[in-house]
């Protein structure tokens, strides 16, 4: 099954299905031409992959979002960032990057943060001098934190793949290198604008204007210390709280910036629900997918031979670099979660590697595979919410995709920046 498996998921892909679709098909294609199993097992495997409490987290996040995405939430944060980092060299363009870092601790989704606050920020700095696809490169890169600082919808389906780790743990694990993606993101900005002469344009505000815009996003971005302060100490379960980050949006959105009405929220529950489904029909279609390499034995057949070739681990962690990026090219990192982490997480657990950091490399590395063709999500968000050509998009990428790289080169060698907080905060 598995020889008919791939080479169908691959066909299908290239036709231009959609990744649920096309891994589903492969999966029927695969248990009528390779095996004797009735195609209703597909049916029930996706079935059985959505039947999970830990799994409720996800739409409820995507609900909390979605309320917390309005007018002044937004607004809040773009003023918060520019009025820190708008003075400088570049300085829309360092807004841009410290308002995804920002939104990231909201959404949990690089999507959500290229379609929101990244898509203001294009119009904003192509009103201030900067090229239109310039812009667009940079929303795509600086978007990549959203799945990395927590919450994260992708830790919380990487957790339920690998029982080593838990959402508590990969969620205190991304701040540090959710940071480092962050400056690495702000120096390739500042180098392109230096030579490119994209000035500031905007006199440095006085502390005190600066305390006072703080003040006024804080309740939004509280909600961040929300979510992993409850989870640290005990206070709820992930899945809780997402929903308690559900009435928390409510509540700032209704009470304290009063953008958001009830006139409003059918609106608001019809796009997450769109977005939860999407999400969930993913997770399902991987997870027949899996099912179909675990009872071929793939996992297991991959781990001893890696394993008898007695590798050292940088040299394995090198490896399941390249491969996945190279995976990452043709899958988004929800599937590629499902798919990879049952096969590799046992292999680098064997070879004495922390699942906490290796948790964050497998997740840095399929995010960066929406920044890249032919599948590249980001691009294709930000292509078809400004109106820009993907091809100019992509010539723009290279500063960044060196600086991404370096990061991930940075978090692959150096374990502490995913292991220092969680151990602090005793997971």
């Amino acid at each position: 099954m598995a020889e008919i498996l791939f080479p169908a998921l691959f066909v299908l892909l290239a036709l231009g299905l959609p990744v649920a679709f096309a891994m589903a098909i492969s999966v029927f294609v695969a248990l009528s031409f390779g095996s004797s199993y009735p195609n209703l097992v597909v049916v029930k495997e996706m079935f059985s992959g959505l039947d999970s409490f830990p799994l409720l987290a996800v739409p409820f996040f995507i609900l909390a979002a979605e309320i917390m995405t309005g007018g002044a939430v937004t607004l809040a944060m773009l003023r918060l960032a520019q009025s820190l980092v708008g003075h400088l060299k570049g300085g829309l363009g360092h807004a841009n990057v410290v308002s995804s870092a920002m939104f990231a601790g909201i959404s949990g989704s690089a999507l959500a943060d290229a379609a929101g606050p990244g898509t203001m920020m294009i119009r904003m700095m192509e009103k201030g001098g900067y090229g239109r696809a310039y812009a667009g490169a940079l929303t795509i890169s600086s978007s990549v934190v959203g799945p990395i600082i927590p919450p994260s919808i992708t830790m919380i389906i990487y957790a339920m793949q690998d029982q080593q780790v838990s959402v508590g743990s990969l969620f205190m694990a991304g701040v540090l290198p959710g940071i480092l993606i962050t400056a690495a993101v702000l120096l390739a900005n500042a180098r392109v604008s230096h030579k490119r002469g994209y000035a500031s344009g905007a006199p440095m505000p006085p502390l005190a204007e600066v305390a006072r815009i703080a003040l006024y996003a804080l309740p939004a971005l509280m909600l961040v210390v929300l979510i992993v302060g409850g989870i640290r100490f005990g206070v709820f379960t992930p899945t809780e709280a997402s929903v308690i980050a559900v009435f928390y949006a409510l509540f700032v959105g209704m009470f304290v910036y009063r953008s958001l009405r009830v006139a409003d929220l059918p609106a608001i529950i019809l796009r997450a629900a769109l977005v939860s489904g999407a999400v969930l029909l993913i997770l399902g279609a991987a997870r027949a997918f899996a099912w179909v390499l675990i009872i071929e034995g793939v996992p297991q057949f991959l781990a001893e031979t890696i394993i008898a070739w007695d590798l050292s681990p940088i040299v394995f962690l090198l490896a399941v670099n390249a491969l996945l990026l190279v995976f990452g090219l043709f899958m988004d990192p929800l599937p590629g979660v499902m798919i990879l982490v049952p096969i590799l997480a046992p292999i680098s657990f064997a070879l004495g590697i922390d699942p906490d950091h290796f948790a964050i490399i497998v997740i840095v590395n399929l995010t960066l595979g929406l920044t890249t063709p032919p599948v590249g999500s980001l691009i294709f968000v930000v292509s078809s919410a400004v109106n820009i050509k993907p091809s100019a998009l992509i010539k723009e990428m290279p500063p960044f995709f060196i600086a991404l790289m370096g990061a991930l080169l940075l978090i692959t060698f150096i374990p502490a920046l995913s292991t220092w907080l969680p151990t602090l905060s005793g997971f």
